[in-house]
């Protein structure tokens, strides 16, 4: 336990691991990007299959499989195992409220049901103080910060969702969205598009979650790190 709480109070860059649906070669990129990993409950089942060695896994242990770590033979035996109880949050949660990484990318948070879906934006909402980027089959998702600059290519879609009601100002974009109320029961901003180079969101008010198209990530972590 000692171990996995140094590492998770002092490791910069985190890519945390979920159970949903998770492809190897996101995990592997993602690492790329933050080389730590940490598996959130039934994340590890994924880890195993793919024998890749998490730093260790959080989470309350009802989705992860026992024969994992039992017995000298088995793929994750001796990885740290931090036991979170609460039922009032989502692994995810529980992951987010113990590490204390600037830059975490999620993979395994998006697909499958879609109320664990919304359950992991939600908690990129509830931590505002560092940048959590999801990753899924064909989008990446963070929370704006005040903040964030990067280049795009002409006609990549931009979509914008606000989680509260937020206002933004923008620059690159071929519907700027100065002015506008966004409301999550009202405007939102799907399927906007970048005009082509530098792409400036700025957030003044509000939750406001950006989604752009996959192959973007890590341009995505290297506009965020700054931020961080």
């Amino acid at each position: 336990m000692e171990d996995l709480s140094r590492i998770v109070h002092t490791s910069p860059s985190v890519t945390l691991l979920g159970g949903g649906s998770a492809r190897e070669s996101d995990l592997r990129e993602s690492l790329d990007f933050a080389p730590v990993l940490v598996c959130a409950d039934g994340g590890a089942n994924h880890a195993a299959t793919w024998g890749i060695r998490p730093a260790g896994i959080i989470g309350d242990m009802d989705s992860l499989s026992q024969d994992l770590l039992s017995g000298t033979d088995a793929p994750l035996a001796g990885v740290p195992v931090m036991e979170v109880a609460d039922q009032n949050t989502t692994d995810f949660e529980k992951c987010l409220s113990v590490v204390r990484a600037s830059l975490v990318i999620g993979v395994g948070f998006l697909g499958k049901r879609l109320d664990h879906q919304l359950a992991a934006l939600n908690g990129l909402c509830k931590h505002p103080q560092r940048s959590v980027v999801l990753v899924g089959a064909q989008d990446v998702v963070f929370r704006a910060p005040p903040v964030f600059t990067v280049n795009l290519p002409a006609g990549t879609r931009v979509s914008l969702h606000p989680w509260t009601g937020a206002t933004a100002r923008s620059e690159g974009l071929r519907w700027p969205v100065e002015g506008l109320d966004f409301q999550p029961d009202g405007r939102i901003g799907s399927s906007n598009a970048a005009t082509g180079g530098e792409m400036r969101l700025e957030t003044t008010g509000g939750h406001l979650l950006v989604m752009l198209p996959r192959r973007f990530l890590g341009a995505v972590v290297t506009a965020l790190q700054p931020q961080v």
